[in-house]
């Protein structure tokens, strides 16, 4: 669905992709197949305790939300970090339509949709 607006909400298990406008929403879910163990980090062992990014599950995000004008991504954790940063890095026409990256516990996709509708008309009376 080609919308102005999308938000997303990543961990490293799985995405919410909701494309939404005044009159519709789409929602979408996409799971990460990787095999890597969610890693804290501890003192003592060596690296980082992170899994290195997850590109399959990336790439299947990025072309879900490529099409829409304006990107809100949210999310607990680092996930929405390293997403953003491989936008940076592989997608950067992606990575321009990012508006914010913001903190978010485990809501339902009723609260995800209720917060990004608030958040962008917050950001159009901004502009």
């Amino acid at each position: 669905m080609s919308t102005n607006h999308v938000v997303v909400w990543i961990d490293h298990k799985e995405a919410h992709v909701i494309h939404f406008s005044p009159e519709a929403t789409e929602n979408e879910v996409l799971s990460t197949h990787s095999t890597h163990a969610h890693l804290h980090v501890k003192s003592g062992i060596q690296g980082s305790g992170h899994a290195s990014e997850n590109i399959p599950f990336f790439k299947n995000v990025t072309t879900a939300i490529s099409d829409s004008l304006e990107i809100l991504i949210v999310g607990p954790g680092f996930e929405k970090l390293e997403f953003m940063k491989y936008l940076v890095k592989h997608h950067p026409a992606v990575a321009e339509k990012v508006i914010s990256v913001e903190s978010s516990d485990h809501p339902t996709d009723r609260q995800i949709l209720a917060f990004a509708r608030k958040y962008f008309i917050r950001a159009d009376r901004m502009r």
